[in-house]
This record gives C-alpha cells, structure tokens and sequence, in this order.
C-alpha cells in the first residue's frame, strides 16, 4: 500500500527508501510524491525567505575603535537539485528556527572577521561597500550549506565613546566649508553662465519674437480672411435657417389657426346644444313647475274667491234676514209701545188729577227704592251736626228736592198736587 503526498511551492518534499532496500532520495518542490507505507521515509524543508538580523557588538575596528554592527539578510534554501541535497544533509529534520540560527552565526563570524580589517570611516562612509565585502566573503561558506544570501543591508553603526560623531563633525565641516566654496565658485561661474545665457536667450528671443510678429500677422491676416469668408457664410446660412423658420412657423401658425377654428367651431356647436340643453332644463326644472304652481295658484286664489264671495253671500243674506226679523221685532214692539203708550195716553185722558196723582203715588216706592238701592248696601249713616234744628233742616231740605228730581224723571210736578203741598210747606 501507498500514499500520495503533495507540497506547496513554498516547501520541498524528500522520499527516501524504497522497494529492494534502496536508500535513494527523491526532491520535489512544489508537486506531489509517491510513498510506500513502511518502507519509504518523508520528510520536508521549507523553502521559505528567512530574515535574519546579525549584530556584533564592541568589534574592534584596523585602528582600535570598538563598534557596534547591526545588519539585515535575507537567505533562502536553494531549489537546485545539488544544491537542495547539501541543505538537506545539513538541516532535514530541523526546524526553521534552528537552520535560522546556524546561518546567523556563519553570517555574524564573517562580519566580525570583515570589521577587524576595516576602518571606521571605510565602514561609515561607505556602508554598501561594506556589505557587498561581507556578502561576498559569506556566501561560499553559506552556499557550501545550500543556502543562498539574497541581500545583506548595514542597518546601524555606532560606538560608546563618539568617535563616530567627533568623525562626523569634522566631515560636516569640511564639508560645509567645500559646499561653500563651491557654492560661490558655482554662483560665480553660475552668474557668468547665466549672463552668456541671457544674451544668447534675448538674441533668440528677439529673433525669435521678430518671427513670432511676422507668422502672427501672416496668421492673423490669414485668420481675417477666414473668418470673413466663415462669417459671410454664417450670415447665409442664419438668413437662411431664419427664413426657413419663418416659412415653417408661418406654416405651424396656419395649422394652429386652422385648429383653433376646428374647435371654436366644435366649441360653438357644444354650446349651442348646451343652451338647448339649459333651455329644456329650466323648461323642466322651472318654468314647468312655476306654470304649475301659478295655476295651482290661480286655482286656489279663484276657489278662495269663489269661497269669500259666497261667504260675504251668506253672511249679507244673513244679516238681511237678522236685520228683517229685528227689524220686524222692533216694529212689533214699537207698535205695541206705541198701542201701549196710546191707551195709557187714553186713559190717563180720562183719569182726573186724582188718577195721576194715584199713579204718581204708585210710582214713589219704586223710585225711591231704585234711589236707596245704594243705600241698602249701607250699614250706618251717621250726620255730624253740632245742633238738632239742623237735622231737621237737612232733612227738609231733601224733601223740598225731591218733586224737582220726580218732575225731571217723570214730568209731573208734584207741587201741584195739593197732599204734597202741604206735606213740604206745613205753613200753608
């Protein structure tokens, strides 16, 4: 029985062993493999970038100064099948962290073996140098590993007792004092150059702005006529769209003018059938009912008439026929008092003074009663008099009134009747 393996690019599988007890060893980067079980072995290395960061600390330099050197590299295993076998001798079956330090070492030895020969300026001011040296003493024996150095880099260089920034004060210095000198020497010969170079430019530019007039005015004379000829054409072609336009305009007014009269004609006919519509509605809803009502109106108004005149009617003839009977009523009756009143005319003809004055006597109480009927409602009747001859005269003074008031009622004169006489007039 078998396996198939397989790795990424980034890694490479070793088959080792096989049938007949061969020890054979096969590489594959990146693919698959075939193993038997029990009898072959696998195993992987990582063909992955390593950083690594060597440091040497206090290395003395060719004059004696002790630096401190940091640097950055990159190495990888090398993917050649020779190659791939040497770094599979040394490091299968490691971790990365082991192959990382294996390297680090070698690179760090090379690096303090390059600083002892070097001086401190060869290191400081010319760090690339001095990392191309280190790369290249290191790779044969990194190499001899199968792992390959792809960048070595100086990170940092420094010292404890400032020889590095005595060194850069003095290197500022002189350098500041050749930037200045240079500085003037490039003003100077900058301002020479710069001189020649102005007349040389104004010379060109004259001759050149001289030009420049001449194909601007052959330019703009040229643009002149073209634009003449292009405005010319202008004005043709816009006299020629406007009346076009006009023409069409004309043509879209006629069509709305025609349109328009369409429908004020359809308009007319629609109002016209409205205003017979309205006709016949108010016929409907209007005059029909006010006709209606005004003979309803009328026919009541002439039964009311009718009615009124009829009553007026009956009441005259009812009034006619009261006042007939009351009228006959009252002729009876007058008659009757007449009868009455001429047979007592006769026979008070034929009765004496002795008669009338038995009438008159008759008639006394009745009209002394009708005279103290209002007395009769009375309780007591009290005369206030300081002297009893004055009662007495009251008294007969009211009986002395009393044939006045009788003649005033009835007409007869009671002083003529001779009883009364005495009964007023003692004396006689």
């Amino acid at each position: 029985m078998g396996n198939c393996h397989t790795v990424g690019p980034n890694e490479a599988l070793v088959v080792s062993g096989g049938c007949c007890g061969s020890d054979q060893k096969t590489y594959t980067v990146g693919g698959w493999a075939w193993a038997w079980c029990l009898l072959t072995d696998i195993q992987k290395i990582t063909l992955e970038i390593m950083t690594l960061q060597p440091k040497c600390e206090d290395v003395e330099t060719a004059e004696g100064v002790a630096l401190t050197v940091t640097g950055v590299a990159q190495v990888k295993v090398m993917t050649d099948k020779e190659l791939l076998s040497l770094a599979c001798e040394q490091f299968l079956g490691k971790s990365v962290i082991e192959i990382k330090g294996v390297v680090l070492q070698t690179l760090e030895g090379h690096l303090r073996s390059i600083l002892g020969t070097l001086t401190v300026e060869q290191i400081y001011q010319d760090r690339d140098q001095f990392a191309s040296l280190v790369r290249e003493v290191a790779a044969p024996d990194v190499g001899r590993m199968g792992i390959e150095i792809l960048s070595f880099t100086i990170k940092d260089v420094y010292d404890k007792v400032d020889y590095l920034s005595s060194l850069g004060k003095t290197q500022t210095a002189a350098v500041q004092r050749d930037a200045d000198i240079g500085v003037a020497e490039a003003e100077r010969d900058a301002g020479i150059r710069e001189a020649e170079c102005k007349k040389e430019m104004m010379d060109v530019k004259f001759l050149a702005d001289t030009k420049m007039a001449d194909s601007k005015r052959e330019l703009e004379m040229q643009k002149a006529s073209f634009n003449q000829e292009v405005n010319a054409k202008k004005a043709e072609a816009q006299l020629a769209y406007e009346l076009q336009a006009a023409k069409e305009q004309q043509k879209i007014r006629l069509e709305e003018i025609e349109i328009e009269v369409v429908q004020r004609k359809k308009q007319i006919t629609i109002e016209e059938k409205e205003i017979v519509r309205t006709d016949k509605e108010l016929i409907a809803t209007v005059k029909r009912p006010a006709e209606a009502e005004a003979y309803k109106m009328q026919q009541l108004a002439e039964g009311q008439k009718v009615k009124k005149v009829l009553t007026a009617q009956a009441e005259a003839e009812k009034i006619k026929r009261i006042g007939e009977a009351e009228a006959a009523s009252i002729e009876a009756v007058g008659k009757a008092e007449a009868e009455k009143m001429r047979m007592k005319a006769e026979a008070y003809m034929q009765y004496g003074e002795a008669a009338k004055t038995a009438l008159v006597l008759e008639a006394l109480p009745k009209i002394a009663g009708k005279v103290a009927a209002p007395l009769a409602r009375t309780n007591e009747i009290v005369i206030l008099s300081g002297e009893g001859s004055r009662v007495t005269g009251e008294v007969n003074r009211l009986l002395a009134e009393l044939p006045v008031s009788v003649n005033a009622l009835t007409g007869v004169d009671l002083t003529k009747i001779p009883l009364l006489q005495k009964m007023t007039n003692p004396q006689a």
